[in-house]
């Protein structure tokens, strides 16, 4: 991830937010294309548009408190797939908002989706699928939901 300062800045938001739920959960972001955001179109680059989407998952990481178990037992998520369709360009200092949502799970992942709405209109859209991954492999979705529930 590229977008040090906007981490940050979300790492010290989400911890001043409100706790999201355990399970299926949304988490939204309010932001604005900076510069460094845009490609030689004077468009938001498309690759930008999933770094941002991992902004949002680290907003309803810290928001559920699964960072915190994931650091205690040193688990690392990983996404596995991603996919965008993009409707209409974001251009430079357009605000927008990034919704995730963690939709639901299987025995092996977790299924998401991504909106980025301007006005509430959606720009761009996409699902991307991803596991927690652990010393002795990918953690089960209901496993990690329960460490998570325990810690709660």
């Amino acid at each position: 991830m590229n977008l040090i300062f906007r981490m940050l800045w979300v790492w010290w938001l989400s911890r001043r937010r409100e706790r999201l739920p355990v399970g299926v959960a949304e988490s939204r972001l309010r932001l604005m294309t900076l510069p460094t955001d845009l490609d030689i179109n004077l468009h938001m680059n498309n690759g930008r548009y999933m770094t941002i989407a991992d902004l949002s998952r680290l907003d309803l990481f810290i928001r559920t408190g699964l960072v915190g178990v994931m650091r205690k037992e040193r688990w690392a998520p990983i996404i596995t797939e991603h996919t965008m369709v993009y409707k209409k360009s974001l251009k430079l200092f357009q605000r927008y908002e990034a919704v995730m949502q963690l939709t639901h799970w299987d025995e092996r992942h977790f299924h998401m989706s991504h909106q980025f709405l301007v006005d509430e209109r959606v720009v761009a859209e996409g699902t991307s699928k991803g596991v927690i991954l652990g010393r002795e492999g990918v953690v089960a979705p209901e496993a990690v939901l329960a460490r998570l529930r325990q810690e709660r």
